[in-house]
This record gives structure tokens, C-alpha cells and sequence, in this order.
């Protein structure tokens, strides 16, 4: 798949719901509205900020033993991935936009870590997200907020 021209991956929270850090690819609001304007400098230090956060949430619950069986299910589920990013970003967006149909996540060349095996996929899943999403907004909080006051 070549790489993509936003991180979108079709689930956007901030121009659905008002959210300031999008639920689906995880930029803050005023990155979404302002992206076609970004050169590419500034579209590539948005993408490593959530390559970074993806990374640290991700590899500290699943290990990608197969990144072919993962871009082989991003592909069957169709869901966009940027080839330049961490694997652990793409399986984020799978996470994101298949969350509900994991059954096993070997299928995806992943695995869960021995200390978050017995949570049930689906409440991993939720973990993830909401610790995403937390990290996210304090980053947000922390370097945007406190410019605005």
C-alpha cells in the first residue's frame, strides 16, 4: 500500500464530536483542520509525536512477531497504514478499525504479553485506547494548552 497522505484512518472524533485529540488517528483538532497546509516537515513531526506514543502504550502489552501477517490483515481489513511508521503504528489503526472482530490476534502476527494475556482482547483493546488517548491529551495539555494561556 503506498504511503498515505494523512494519518486518517475514517473514524474522526474532532470534527464529529468537538473531541481536541481525534479518537481515530489521534491528532489534536487544530492538526486535522490545518493538515492540507502543513508542509512536510511539519506533517512528518506529527506523525513521529504519534508514532511515539503509539510505540510507547503498544509495545509495552503486544509483541508483532509477523509485520507479513500484518500488512496481509491491514490489507484484508482495509484499513490505511503509512509504510514510513513503526508496524505498531499500523497495528493501532487495525486495532482502531477492527477491534470488534478479534478473535485472536496470532492471526495479525501479534501477540499479548504474558502480564496482559488474561485480559480478554476486547478489554485490552479498551486499555489501549484509553491509555492512547490519555497520554494524547496530556502531551496536548502539556505543550498546547499552556501556549494558549
Amino acid at each position: 500500500m503506498a504511503a498515505v497522505k494523512t494519518p486518517c484512518i475514517g473514524i474522526c472524533s474532532t470534527t464529529s464530536f468537538g473531541d481536541v485529540v481525534c479518537r481515530g488517528c489521534k491528532r489534536y483538532a487544530f492538526e486535522v483542520i490545518n493538515w492540507n497546509s502543513y508542509d512536510a516537515d511539519a506533517r512528518r513531526a506529527v506523525l513521529k509525536r504519534i508514532e511515539k506514543l503509539n510505540r510507547q502504550i503498544l509495545e509495552n502489552k503486544l509483541r508483532i512477531f509477523s509485520v507479513v501477517n500484518l500488512k496481509a490483515s491491514l490489507e484484508r481489513w482495509q484499513v490505511p497504514y503509512d509504510p514510513s511508521l513503526s508496524p505498531y503504528c499500523w497495528l493501532q489503526n487495525l486495532l482502531k478499525k477492527s477491534h470488534r472482530q478479534i478473535h485472536s490476534f496470532e492471526e495479525w502476527g501479534v501477540y499479548v504479553l504474558p502480564e496482559f494475556a488474561e485480559i480478554p482482547l476486547p478489554k485490552l483493546c479498551e486499555q489501549i485506547e484509553e491509555e492512547l488517548l490519555t497520554l494524547s491529551g496530556a502531551h496536548y495539555a502539556r505543550y498546547f494548552e499552556a501556549k494558549a494561556v
